[in-house]
């Protein structure tokens, strides 16, 4: 499936039962998080991301969590031995969203991401026991151009939000104003600093690809998924002029579905171990 608003699919039901309920227990914390940091409606988002911290806590202390999705996620914890760190990360990720609205540069958007996008690659690695020191480095760079697009996208979104992930280093550079992001159209000069996201965002992709070159089974069809997403998300913001005020701007399932297979193909039924 390709959960809501997602550009790849979370658990693909080509994936046997057992690793599609793994994934959608972690899309499932994920997704609290998020709507807790991002949903309005929240009196006090700092107090709930408390109270999904210390649930994680109950839950790797061997006691039973007291909210839905900490449960959910128990047995994946066991079976999977997911290390604590990573999911805590997504809930400080949420935290520095109540206080940072703006990032001055890429370079402070990728420490951004190392917290909101990279941890999931880990847990996922995890799911499939293929988590190593070598392929770390390589799903962060997956994860994080992941994220990129995603900011892309939702610029008008995360504009209404008070939220600016475009860095001001690049609208600076493109004389782009935060007004520019607030109409229903796309100027052009916000268009530029959307491509030069959207090209960073492809050469992570790319070279983050090698990871699945390094897994076999089950695990290269998910990753191949996952990089597939990205690399059809590029296609459809180029594809849109990068005009992301205007339309919604998502990758369609047949781009998706060829960028999957062109990879799975392309990289054979080998792998290794980094």
């Amino acid at each position: 499936m390709r959960a809501r608003g997602e550009n790849f699919p979370v658990a693909s039901r080509l994936l046997p039962n057992g690793y599609r309920r793994h994934l959608l227990a972690v899309y499932g914390f994920a997704r609290l998080v998020d709507d807790i940091g991002d949903e309005p409606g929240h009196d006090d988002p700092l107090r709930l991301l408390d109270a999904v911290e210390a649930d994680l806590l109950r839950l790797y202390a061997g006691r039973a969590p007291l909210l839905k999705a900490v449960r959910d996620l128990e047995p994946t914890v066991t079976a999977c031995s997911i290390p604590l760190a990573p999911f805590r990360q997504l809930v400080e990720a949420n935290r520095r969203d109540q206080s940072v609205t703006r990032y001055k540069t890429f370079a402070d958007l990728l420490d951004y991401c190392d917290l909101s996008a990279n941890p999931v690659g880990h847990i996922v690695l995890h799911v499939f026991g293929m988590a190593s020191p070598g392929r770390l480095p390589l799903s962060d760079r997956i994860c994080t151009a992941l994220q990129l697009l995603e900011h892309c996208q939702d610029v008008g979104e995360d504009y209404a939000r008070g939220r600016i992930y475009l860095p001001e280093q690049d609208l600076a550079r493109f004389r782009c104003t935060e007004s520019d992001l607030a109409g229903p159209a796309t100027p052009d000069r916000v268009r530029e600093v959307v491509a030069l996201q959207t090209e960073r965002a492809e050469r992570l992709l790319r070279e983050g690809d090698l990871l699945v070159a390094s897994v076999t089974g089950l695990a290269r069809l998910a990753i191949a998924g996952y990089v597939a997403g990205g690399l059809a998300t590029v296609t459809a913001l180029r594809q849109a002029g990068f005009d992301v005020l205007g339309q919604a701007v998502r990758p369609r399932g047949t781009p998706l579905l060829t960028a999957w297979l062109r990879i799975l193909a392309r990289r054979g039924c080998g792998g290794g171990r980094p």
